[in-house]
């Protein structure tokens, strides 16, 4: 904490890495204006509040040569309207243009696949030619920034699907997780329970249209889900065309339902056993 205070500008670092990552919420930006690093070239991170409701923040990924005259520039620009930045330089070695463009190009591909955020870049920028050991020394340095990227709390390269290569069904032979089904015969519908949260796969159906009881969260993250085209419609239902991520099994529940449940009662396995039955039963 670079002032001391919780909410105040924040300065992060991981062992071994040559990188450094500097967080302020931009009322704060101008007191720690003559800190070296604004200095140097990098890579830098707006977050402020989204013109959609179905996402949480509105995320604009840029690089440049001089942290400081480009954040200068972003603060009297009005159409630039952000609360809260990150940006990430080298400590003992300054990036070069040309390895700065490819992590923001990187950045913003990534950010995009993750369908989490609202991306004011739009479309992902060209990589740039790099040597193959400037592009392991690049990846690794991205692998730090989408660790510490989070705990800054910003939540937009956390993705809302399972890529294929990290899906359920490529673990399958080396962890087994048990599947769950949607108790009802209206819609087939599955979820796994995973370390990334609880997964419902590819195909699964689910009701078209939301009930009046369904809170604004919820209607907002149907519409994410359809927007971002995880959920398509086929006939007179919706179906997942990504294995996408839920944080509870009542949000998965809720939308493939169409209103409030309790996912701990709706999932079952292939014996019958609730959700929540399976739960007590492993922590007893």
């Amino acid at each position: 904490m670079i002032d001391g205070t919780a909410y105040g500008p924040r300065l992060g670092e991981i062992g071994n890495w040559v990188g450094k990552a500097i967080y302020s919420p931009r009322a704060s930006v101008n007191k720690i204006m003559n800190r070296p690093e604004f200095e140097n070239p990098g890579i830098y991170c707006l977050k402020g509040d989204p013109t959609d409701d179905a996402f949480d923040e509105k995320i604009y990924i840029g690089e440049a040569e001089n942290i400081k005259t480009r954040l200068r520039q972003h603060l009297s620009d009005p159409n630039k309207d952000f609360k809260e930045l990150i940006f990430f330089v080298s400590k003992d070695e300054l990036l070069t243009k040309t390895q700065i463009r490819y992590l923001e190009s990187r950045l913003v591909q990534i950010a995009l696949e993750a369908k989490t955020a609202q991306i004011d870049n739009g479309n992902s920028p060209s990589l740039p030619t790099l040597h193959e050991a400037d592009i392991s020394d690049m990846e690794y340095f991205l692998e730090q920034i989408k660790l510490i990227l989070p705990v800054m709390g910003f939540k937009f390269l956390i993705s809302s699907t399972v890529s294929t290569e990290n899906s359920f069904e490529s673990k399958r032979k080396d962890q087994v997780h048990e599947t769950y089904y949607i108790k009802t015969r209206t819609f087939k519908a599955s979820m796994t329970e995973t370390d990334q949260g609880y997964i419902v796969g590819k195909g699964s159906e689910a009701k078209k249209s939301l009930s009046n009881s369904c809170t604004d969260t919820y209607r907002n993250m149907r519409r994410k889900l359809v927007e971002t085209q995880i959920m398509v419609e086929k006939g007179d239902k919706l179906v997942f065309a990504e294995d996408a991520v839920f944080n509870s099994p009542s949000a998965a529940s809720n939308m493939i339902l169409g209103r409030n449940s309790n996912g701990f009662t709706e999932w079952v396995n292939k014996q019958g056993m609730t959700f929540k039955e399976v739960q007590e039963k492993i922590n007893n």
